[in-house]
């Protein structure tokens, strides 16, 4: 999370940003999303691009967090070789599984499409898309061998988005098809028309210790 003095050095970096960087981080602020999906920005790595504005994300239903993730929005106005472009969009979501669900042979490929089906439900075109998909498992002992083993799925991933009028991407979109991506790891069913032949594992998962 970020306290106020990271807040106030996020704004005053983007106060003096490209426009086309402002006008992607504005619709990032502004985009309409399932409110099933708590996002708020957190403090951006400074290191990886000259701009960057990065986004935390729970997917909450009742008491239960059912998977969290992280999306980055990058920007170098000279271009990246890598990127192929002067945007890019880089994110971390993760999300317990049950263990028998996190044995599938099939789910890091599973996981993968949902990245890419995610993206391409909303009509979107990207390049250069490139990550992994873990999935670890823990087993607890001594003073902590009463808590049932656990199961998590980590997609890592970036991928640079088509720039449009004024050389700024439809961030707006891509965000929420980020929060789709969300929803599917947590399990939670598709949110409109389009979306009904989305598989989505029966996962769920308690309050996790941070």
């Amino acid at each position: 999370m970020d306290d106020g003095k990271d807040s106030a050095q996020a704004e005053s970096r983007t106060g003096t940003a490209p426009p086309a960087f402002r006008a992607a981080v504005d619709a990032l602020r502004t985009a309409r999303l399932r409110p099933q999906i708590e996002v708020e920005p957190t403090p951006a790595p400074r290191r990886l691009a000259p701009f960057a504005y990065a986004l935390e994300a729970a997917v909450v239903d009742g008491d239960e967090d059912l998977a969290d993730g992280r999306l980055v929005l990058l920007h170098d106005p000279a271009g990246h070789e890598a990127w192929h472009g002067t945007f890019r969009l880089v994110t971390l979501v993760r999300a317990e599984l049950e263990p028998e669900m996190a044995a599938d042979p099939l789910l890091p490929e599973v996981c993968w499409s949902w990245l890419t089906g995610a993206l391409q439900a909303r009509g979107l075109t990207y390049g250069e898309p490139s990550g992994t998909v873990t999935r670890a498992s823990s087993h607890y002992f001594g003073g902590l061998s009463a808590r049932p083993a656990a199961s998590q799925i980590e997609i890592r991933a970036s991928w640079t988005p088509r720039e449009g009028r004024g050389g700024t991407p439809d961030t707006a979109a891509h965000l929420a098809s980020w929060c789709d991506l969300l929803a599917q790891v947590g399990g939670l069913p598709p949110a409109g028309p389009g979306d009904s032949s989305v598989v989505t594992l029966p996962q769920r998962r308690g309050p996790q210790p941070r």
